[in-house]
Formats: structure tokens, C-alpha cells, sequence
């Protein structure tokens, strides 16, 4: 089974996803922590989004070390904004497509997988047994990311998240390459006003019914 989850920052469904994963006994693979991975080897090496160019990222995609999609410090605000910028780059994730469906034909575990990302039912797996986009309301989404990061004992302010997240949600759904957007068939969850136990209760009455 193969079940393919889109959706906003902080919409939830990287926390979907992982809780599909284990409930089915699925591989997961984060797929936004491969472009992050890619912001955070840019960093490292002194660059900022407004000096890089796709010739760089691309580089840096066949070289990329995939212990890094692990790292905390992916999970910063500067490299959030460095993965949205190298992620609207056509070229970046031509190079990272392979790698998506390669991991989704053999994953890990053999009873199938889940892949978190922003065009996984549209590009990457369009073919997905089940597809989800997941979405909220943008203050709360911005509400949600910065108690992460304060918790992950960063220095932030809502008014600056919320606005790097309006920028963000910008990048993702103008993009030319894979815009963020629902696939025609993908099943819509508007996690807003949800806690985490309902969302999983919800996507799950839907893989049911589709497993019968």
C-alpha cells in the first residue's frame, strides 16, 4: 500500500504520516527533509537564499547525505526558508524525483510506504493507492510552528513565523515546477480546529474503507 500525504507547513501531516506509517507498518520518508537537508548543507557552507543558484543545489542533491534529513537543526526557521527556496527550483526536484519514487517501488518494509511532501500525489506518486492533502488555517498553522520552535528552544515571535510562513505558502503554490496543490483525487482535511488524535482517526476511517 502506498498512501501519498500532501499538504501546508504545520498543517500536520508529517505527524500523519509518521502515525500511518507505524499504524500500518509502513516505511515513511519525509520528503520536504530532503530539501531541507539540501537548505541546511547550503548554510553550512555559507550561503543565503538570495545567493544561491540551481546549478549549486543541484550539486549538492546527487552528493547529499541522507543522515542529515535526521539532523534537529533542519527544523530551523533559516533552513525552512532555504527549502523553500531551492524547492521552487525545476531542476532541484527533477534531481530528487528519482530518489522519491525509488524509495516508494522498494521501501524498507515490504507491506508498502508513506511519503509526506508537497507534490507527492501530483508528481512524485501520482499513481498512490490513497492520497491525502492536508491544510489549516494559515494563523493557526503559524501559531503551531512557532510553540515547535520555542520548544525546540529557538528565539522566535509569532509575527515573524507568520510571516515567513505567508512567504513560504507564496513560494509553494506559484511555483512553475510541482505548485502546491491537492491531486484531483487526493481526500482534503482541513486540520484547523482538529487535534492530532482526530485527524488520525479520520484518515484512518478512509484507508479502511478503501482497504475494505
Amino acid at each position: 500500500m502506498i498512501i501519498a500525504i500532501d499538504g501546508s507547513a504545520a498543517s500536520g501531516k508529517g505527524t500523519l504520516a509518521k502515525q500511518l506509517a507505524a499504524h500500518f507498518g509502513l516505511s515513511h520518508l519525509d520528503t520536504g527533509a530532503l530539501y531541507r537537508a539540501v537548505g541546511l548543507q547550503l548554510l553550512n557552507v555559507g550561503k543565503n537564499p538570495k545567493n544561491i543558484n540551481e546549478y549549486q543545489c543541484v550539486k549538492l542533491c546527487f552528493e547529499l547525505d541522507i543522515t542529515l534529513t535526521k539532523n534537529p537543526l533542519i527544523r530551523s526557521e533559516k533552513v525552512a526558508e532555504m527549502a523553500s527556496v531551492v524547492a521552487a527550483m525545476p531542476a532541484v526536484r527533477l534531481a530528487l524525483l528519482d530518489l522519491q519514487r525509488q524509495f516508494a517501488a522498494a521501501p524498507p518494509n515490504p507491506n508498502g510506504a508513506v511519503l509526506d511532501g508537497r507534490d507527492i500525489g501530483t508528481l512524485v506518486l501520482p499513481d498512490a493507492d490513497i492520497k491525502f492533502f492536508i491544510d489549516a488555517d494559515i494563523h493557526i498553522r503559524a501559531g503551531r510552528r512557532t510553540k515547535e520552535l520555542l520548544q525546540l528552544g529557538q528565539s522566535v515571535m509569532f509575527p515573524d513565523v507568520l510571516t515567513d510562513m505567508q512567504e513560504r505558502d507564496t513560494r509553494d503554490r506559484s511555483r512553475s515546477a510541482s505548485p502546491l496543490r491537492p491531486a484531483d483525487d487526493a481526500i482534503i482535511i482541513d486540520t484547523s480546529k482538529m487535534d492530532v488524535d482526530a485527524v488520525m482517526t479520520l484518515a484512518l476511517s478512509h484507508v479502511i474503507a478503501y482497504s475494505g
